[in-house]
């Protein structure tokens, strides 16, 4: 089996795997499998398989795709930086600082309809490029694990945002005040499109950032030298690649990545800054999702809608008889063997071998 089916295949089965994890729970307790399906089958299309008469309710999948696009941006941050050889645990953090520096603008800075979005974008990804930069720089110079930086700097965000949004105008415990529209990725027209869901232009970032991973990992010079220092950083510094250069970069525009998800959540999914008491997990969620799109600009894609679903799901699954807690056990299940998939590959392996001695066998030869 080559290696490009061996990448689609792998995640499949873990899937496959994964879900299975959650049937057989499921069976176990005494639970419907059927209430498992259908509450999935729901979130995805607004469908409810016990009430068809009244048809799709759009509302559902407006909502999925909302929970999705801060997930998708966050494994696109995750799989930039693990394409340089970088472990880019800091994610959630930056995700934070994106949305810290976007509440501050918009309510400290009045700002025109239309350009007001797009400076509060930009600002959001600068804010997580520099948040990236500290861990980035303590490994360049230091040689210090950007895992260990990276944790301690998720909790130095978190209540650092906590702190400033605090002293800004009207701020409760729990949030601020609305930012104003003029920096607001809502729509009315994509609001009736599903079902007055909170579905905002958002997606379209999410779409172009896809798009200009995917071209710069696979299509560009920057890409490969990317690659070939996430392979072998020696063999690479040895072929004239600036590895140093090749780890600070990638590293900031991971960054940069999960600080405008961290901004599509403020100026589209809520529309204020909120107070935390814990992190949201868009960062660690994240890391999910690179692992099993196998860090491939597709895959996230779709891996991202797939834990979206499992997230947003959890109150449908409960109102049939489905312990919400199934959605994460399926996740956790889902991660655990795309984790393994050394084992996998030597079941997969082995069964190709086996295939091919029955195949020999029946023609009357023999294998070498």
């Amino acid at each position: 089996m080559n290696k490009k089916n061996e990448k689609l295949l792998i995640p499949f089965i873990a899937i496959i795997l994964g879900i299975l994890v959650g049937c057989i729970i499921l069976i176990i307790s005494g639970k419907s499998v059927n209430g498992l399906l259908v509450g999935l089958l729901k979130g995805l299309t607004g469908f409810d398989i016990y009430k068809p008469h009244l048809g799709f309710n759009l509302r559902y999948p407006g909502e999925f795709l909302v929970s999705a696009m801060p997930i998708m941006l966050t494994g696109l941050a995750v799989g930039f930086a693990y394409r340089c050889g970088m472990f880019n645990i800091g994610a959630e953090g930056q995700v934070i600082m994106g949305s810290l520096a976007v509440t501050m603008l918009a309510i400290l800075v009045p700002m025109p309809k239309g350009i007001g979005a797009i400076v509060c974008l930009i600002v959001g990804a600068l804010a997580g490029a520099l948040w990236a930069f500290i861990p980035g720089l303590l490994k360049h110079k230091f040689n210090i694990s950007e895992v260990v930086s990276g944790i301690m700097l998720n909790y130095t965000a978190m209540y650092g945002a906590n702190y400033f949004l605090k002293i800004l105008p009207g701020t409760n415990n729990q949030r601020t005040v609305d930012i104003p529209s003029s920096t607001k990725l809502g729509s009315s027209f994509l609001a009736s499109l599903t079902g007055n869901s909170r579905f905002h232009w958002g997606f379209i970032v999410v779409i172009i950032c896809v798009i200009a991973y995917w071209f710069i990992i696979e299509k560009t010079s920057f890409g490969f030298s990317l690659r070939a220092t996430g392979f072998n950083k020696e063999g690479a510094r040895y072929a004239g690649i600036k590895v140093d250069k090749s780890i600070i970069l990638s590293i900031m525009i991971s960054g940069a990545l999960a600080g405008l998800a961290g901004a599509i959540v403020v100026q589209g999914t809520f529309g204020y800054g909120r107070v935390m008491t814990a992190a949201d997990n868009y960062g660690f969620d994240g890391i999910s999702v690179a692992l099993v799109g196998s860090s491939n600009a597709l895959g996230i894609l779709f891996s991202g809608m797939l834990f979206a679903l499992l997230k947003v799901s959890q109150p449908l699954l409960q109102i049939n008889g489905i312990p919400r807690e199934i959605g994460e056990i399926i996740s956790s299940s889902i991660v655990f063997f795309v984790a393994i998939q050394h084992a996998i590959k030597y079941i997969l392996s082995k069964l190709e071998s086996k295939k091919h001695k029955s195949m020999v066998n029946s023609k009357g030869g023999t294998s070498k």
